[in-house]
This record gives structure tokens, sequence and C-alpha cells, in this order.
């Protein structure tokens, strides 16, 4: 963490976490611009161990949200650190929905603009496959909540983009999200099933209503809490449900739920390690092989 002196605008290091397993000049970031489908120029932050040799057989995971008016910031996490000491890269892509570029890039992925971030998500994974960084083979999606729903809609949609997907404590059915808990609240990102042109677009990327029979989708690991009263576990239920009984293919499809815990915060450490040790052990061995 560093701080900055606004008269002089000079930074200098205030806070540093002591980490013995890890040295940062071991890791490079690269901060670059990709197009989206309609055009529309996208920001994606890469990192790895200087020592990857990045090719077509890298393992890759990436990340987004794109909703609520989030910006995704540059941030060190000792779970991404973990996936990059292994041979990985790390991209974080800041989808249209967040506030990174303020209100007109949040409107730009939200209501009626949703599939803007799905589109901006699918598109990054193909800029790192033509850039040589990993291959569908060699790619896991994550992402939580909001990230959930990006997840499910993006594979879905892309199949043929990815070998993992990994929808953590997603919104998942978009035509009754809003009758359970705080879900009534989300209706200013999302749009109301209640409103016909805006039922109409929900139904149409709507995770549980788009899974197709006989369809091969990727390697699918759904995560949940039995106390998620933010997102109601049900969502994660009905959808790998409704995925394991249309899957068309051997890919497996697994729900991991995690017992006596909500949507993310306040759970024990321990439990977010093994959480996070289950997840990117599994996408990894995957991948892999």
């Amino acid at each position: 963490m560093h701080k900055i002196n606004l008269e002089t605008l000079e930074t200098s290091l205030f806070w540093k976490e002591d980490l013995k397993s890890y040295s940062a000049d071991d890791y490079i970031s690269d901060f670059k611009f990709f197009e989206s489908k309609d055009g529309t120029k996208i920001p994606i932050h890469i990192s790895y161990k200087k020592s990857t040799n990045i090719t077509k057989d890298t393992p890759l995971m990436l990340y987004g949200y794109g909703g609520f008016n989030i910006s995704l910031t540059p941030r060190f996490s000792k779970s991404h650190a973990a996936w990059k000491s292994q041979g990985g890269v790390f991209a974080v892509v800041n989808l249209r929905g967040g506030s990174e570029y303020g209100d007109s890039w949040h409107e730009q992925g939200m209501l009626l603009n949703k599939q803007n971030v799905f589109d901006d998500f699918a598109y990054a994974a193909k800029f790192l496959h033509s850039s040589n960084i990993g291959s569908p083979k060699t790619t896991a999606i994550i992402g939580g909540s909001n990230g959930g729903l990006l997840v499910a809609a993006t594979m879905l949609q892309n199949p043929d983009l990815f070998e993992i997907a990994i929808p953590q404590v997603g919104v998942l059915d978009m035509l009754r999200f809003h009758k359970f808990t705080i879900g009534w609240a989300w209706e200013s990102d999302y749009g109301s099933p209640d409103n016909k042109e805006e039922f109409e677009n929900l139904l149409a990327y709507s995770p549980y209503h788009n899974v197709q029979e006989n369809r091969c989708y990727p390697k699918t690991l759904v995560t949940t809490a039995s106390r998620d009263d933010r997102v109601v576990p049900s969502h994660s239920f009905k959808f790998a449900a409704r995925l394991q009984e249309l899957q068309g293919c051997d890919n497996p499809v697994l729900i991991r739920v995690e017992s006596r815990a909500g949507h993310g915060a306040g759970t024990p450490k321990s439990k977010v390690i093994d959480q996070i040790s289950e997840i990117y052990g599994y996408a990894l061995s995957e991948i892999k092989g």
C-alpha cells in the first residue's frame, strides 16, 4: 500500500505485507486494452510469474464482475499469487457495468445493456488466446455473486471458449431473483421480471433458462453456501441440477456447498483457505490433466 502527497504528487510505501514465500520482484503485471464485440476498448490486467513460459498451453484464470457500479482496482491477492506460483496467468477484466470510467461505463452494462458485459468477458478470452496466452483448453473463468451470473451466462453463450467455469454464489435464475431476501434491490441493475420488456431481456440471458439440451458445456464447478441470505442457494442448486440433466458430453458438473457459511463476508479464514485450495486445485488439475 502506498500513500500520496497531494501537494507534490509523490508516492511512498505506507505498508507492505510480509510474505516469506512471495516476492513481488518475481512477478509481472501488464495493463492492456482489447476491443469488445461492439468495438468498445476494454481494459484488462494480466499478471504472471516472470519465470513462466507463456504459451497456448499455459493455465489461464479469467476473473470479472461487471455490475452495480463496482470497480475492480489493482490489488494483491494471496489466492491469485498461488495460481501464478504454479505457472498460471491470472487476468482481471474491467468490464462494463462497473464504475471504472464513470456513470456511462456503468450504464453500458446494466438493464437492457447487460449483454455487453458477457460480450466483454468472452472477447477478453478471445484476445488472450489470440495473444498466445492460453487457449480454450487451458482457460478457467471465475466470478462470484453478480460475477457468478457473468460466468454462467458467458459460459452458456460461448461453451467452446473455456475448459472450466466456476460460478460462485451466483444469481442464476433471472426471472425469480427478486422474490427472495434482498433480491428486489437488484432490479436497479438487472431490471424487473414484472416489466415485459425487461422480462424478455432477462429471459434472453438467464443461466437457468438458457441451458440447451445435448450441448457440450465446459467442466463446471458451482459453489454456494448453506446460509447465504443474499443470493439464496436455490439459484445454484437449480442451475447445477439443470446443467447436470442436460449436459451433452462427459464434462462433469459439480456443486460445492459450504456449510454454516454465507455469501462470503464473515467466513472464517480456515474455511476460505479450504475453499480456495479446493477450487483452484480442481481447476489446475483439470487443465494440466
